[in-house]
């Protein structure tokens, strides 16, 4: 008999948060390391939304438990958000406020995967979505699309990989790790795809508002109508307003979805802490300007990290359109010899890149096949052309 269930010993730690605390030890004790690694705006939450927060706490009300599928206001704001931002038109009771958006991630696939289910995981992935499949009894399976497609998957590949079993796709645009964009055209094919194979979609929209060069990321059933049956969309304020944090995502799905996943909510966390809700409705019902204004410097960052990164021999990096990453294919290094050491993995060339010059970034098997690395732009201009200036100074003493 073991100690520890199978269930949570099968799951692998997060890559991204261990590279983060990895780089912030090295940090505080006193290396000059350059963190890539962490998913989060550098930005302060806007003043706004703290100002509602403190003025919160001092409210009684907001002391004790409150619905566990969130504060009414909150749901509501959600909804005229969705409306506003999608033009996707929900009630409130197809709204659950969920502890960041990891556990709408979790509650999505426990709620509908049942013990053998196959969901399609377009790779690059972000972490956490095999390890949420997996926990609720799925089976990821990987539909790779590599650099040469922009890390987009097409409708033939997911039907080369469809099952009598498959239950689900996830679908995220933009892209955690790659931040690419599928066009509208590519998110309707898929979706007519999925209805036409009863095929369930869950779509992570939390990088919505972070888009560039004129793309645009349509929310699934707005296209397709017909598929809002069978779609869950997943969503926050962590990215879009600097609220990592605050720890308030949420899913809309049909209500009978919803209703199911409130039940498992109610027994696990109960509500969101009630000043992190009240901070969610000061953001949503805000202006957008302060999300412009990082927009505008996620945008200049990430030109000037892709230029920089196409600088360096062996890697090849694409220009994102969404989120704040670069995801570069580093196979030209691979098998080369750097300082005595000859690294076969992107996993390997990561850890000689941290111990070599002080340079954090996450490591392609993180997100599926070995051969990419992932790099965070949400840190200073400076940062950007220090770090990325040491790794090219690395590489170009491979042979």
């Amino acid at each position: 008999m073991t100690r520890i269930s199978w269930r949570i010993a099968a799951i692998a730690e997060s890559a991204t948060l261990a590279v983060d605390a990895k780089a912030k030890a090295l940090k505080a004790a006193g290396r000059p390391v350059i963190g890539f690694g962490a998913g989060e705006p550098d930005f302060p939450t806007p003043d706004y939304i703290v100002a509602a927060a403190i003025a919160s706490a001092s409210v009684a009300s907001n002391h004790r438990y409150t619905p566990t599928s969130g504060l009414p206001e909150l749901r509501d704001a959600i909804v005229a958000k969705t409306k506003r931002d999608s033009n996707y038109v929900v009630t409130a009771d197809q709204v659950l406020v969920t502890n960041g958006g990891k556990q709408a991630v979790y509650e999505a696939f426990a709620t509908i995967v049942d013990h053998g289910d196959e969901v399609l995981l377009p790779a690059p992935y972000w972490t956490t979505y095999p390890e949420c499949i997996k926990l609720a009894g799925g089976i990821p399976v990987e539909v790779f699309a590599d650099e040469a497609q922009n890390y987009l998957v097409t409708v033939e590949q997911l039907e080369a990989a469809r099952t009598p079993k498959t239950k689900a796709l996830l679908f995220c645009s933009p892209s955690n790790p790659t931040g690419s964009v599928y066009s509208p055209a590519q998110v309707k094919a898929i979706a007519e795809w999925a209805l036409k194979n009863e095929i369930w979609i869950i779509s992570d929209e939390i990088y919505e508002h972070l888009l560039y060069d004129g793309a645009v990321a349509p929310s699934v059933p707005v296209l397709l109508p017909e598929i809002a049956d069978r779609t869950i969309i997943l969503n926050g304020v962590a990215k879009t307003y600097a609220m990592t944090g605050w720890r308030v995502g949420w899913m809309i799905g049909p209500k009978d979805v919803i209703k199911a996943a409130t039940n498992l909510q109610s027994h696990m966390t109960s509500n969101v802490s009630n000043v992190s809700q009240r901070a969610a409705i000061a953001a949503l019902t805000g202006d957008l300007s302060a999300v412009h204004k990082m927009g505008e410097a996620f945008d200049r960052r990430r030109k000037l990290i892709v230029g920089l990164l196409n600088e360096i021999p062996g890697f090849v990096c694409p220009m994102p359109q969404g989120a704040f990453y670069a995801y570069p294919s580093v196979k030209g290094v691979l098998g080369k010899t750097i300082r005595g050491k000859t690294p076969h993995t992107s996993a390997e060339l990561a850890t000689l890149i941290l111990e070599e010059v002080e340079v954090a970034a996450v490591p392609g098997e993180a997100f599926g096949p070995s051969g990419y690395l992932r790099f965070s732009y949400a840190l200073s201009d400076a940062d950007i052309v220090d770090g990325i200036g040491r790794v090219k100074k690395l590489m170009e003493e491979a042979v």
